[in-house]
């Protein structure tokens, strides 16, 4: 394994957690397979650098957690607790979060390129300069959030907003209809309606269309809006290997619990 891999699977601070500890000892021994940590607890870890794409990290527990620059395309995310997570400049292209909590999580300069954020808790998270192009907020919570700078393209906005949410600098185009949470009853805001809350608070965004509907029809219509985005910022990337590194690609996965 070269250096440059072993430093992909370097973990920096082990969780506290016995077993979540051991299973990440025994993934970065094998060096090139996929970490399974479903529903372990890695509180506070430091997993900076990281290579976990594709990896399985439904329900894990990473309250607190450093993963900056983590490779995390395509993992899956389902349920996982990210709350006050720093996942600065991670790349979560295709990434799937569905109904994971992501209160005051970091996702300053991440790429969430057509992720599946369907029912997430963001609320007060951090998406600065983020790269959101084909991204599915679908049923999210984004109440306080903050959207300054970051880019949209074709990007599934039906979530709940309020005035403490900030869109300055929000580049794009977006799909509605989104909720205004308020003190009194919250209202939809859709296709004009939307366009101009948004860009009344310092966004440059277009508005494509609102349609409403049951769950599964908004989520299908979601994923294939994410699927057909043809983004150059929608393909995996790598943050932190030095330019002309051959890559590893994982060939093996861990057993499941």
């Amino acid at each position: 394994m070269s250096a440059t891999a072993d430093s992909r699977h370097r973990v920096r601070v082990a969780p506290a957690h016995p077993e979540a500890a051991a299973v990440l000892s025994s993934w970065a021994r094998q060096g090139d397979s996929l970490l399974d940590a479903a529903e372990l607890d890695l509180s506070h870890a430091d997993l900076s650098g990281l290579d976990l794409a594709v990896g399985l990290l439904t329900g894990t527990v990473l309250r607190g957690a450093r993963l900056v620059g983590t490779d995390l395309y395509r993992a899956h995310m389902e349920e996982a607790v990210l709350e006050g997570a720093d996942l600065s400049r991670a790349c979560l292209t295709k990434a799937v979060l569905d109904e994971a909590d992501l209160r005051g999580a970091v996702f300053v300069e991440a790429n969430l390129g057509s992720a599946e954020l369907y029912g997430v808790d963001a609320r007060a998270a951090s998406f600065r300069g983020a790269r959101l192009n084909g991204a599915s907020f679908l049923d999210a919570r984004l109440e306080g959030a903050d959207l300054t700078g970051a880019s949209v393209r074709e990007t599934s906005l039906k979530a709940a907003l309020d005035d403490r949410t900030r869109v300055a600098g929000l580049t794009g185009t977006v799909l509605g209809p989104a909720r205004l949470e308020g003190s009194g009853p919250s209202r939809e805001l859709a296709g004009s309606a939307l366009e101009e809350w948004l860009n009344h608070r310092g966004a440059a965004v277009q508005v494509l269309g609102s349609r409403t509907g049951a769950r599964t029809d908004s989520h299908t219509d979601s994923r294939t809006a994410s699927r057909t985005d043809g983004a150059a910022d929608n393909v995996r990337s790598r943050p932190f290997p030095p330019a002309g590194t051959p890559s590893t690609t994982p060939t093996s996965t861990s057993s499941a619990r």
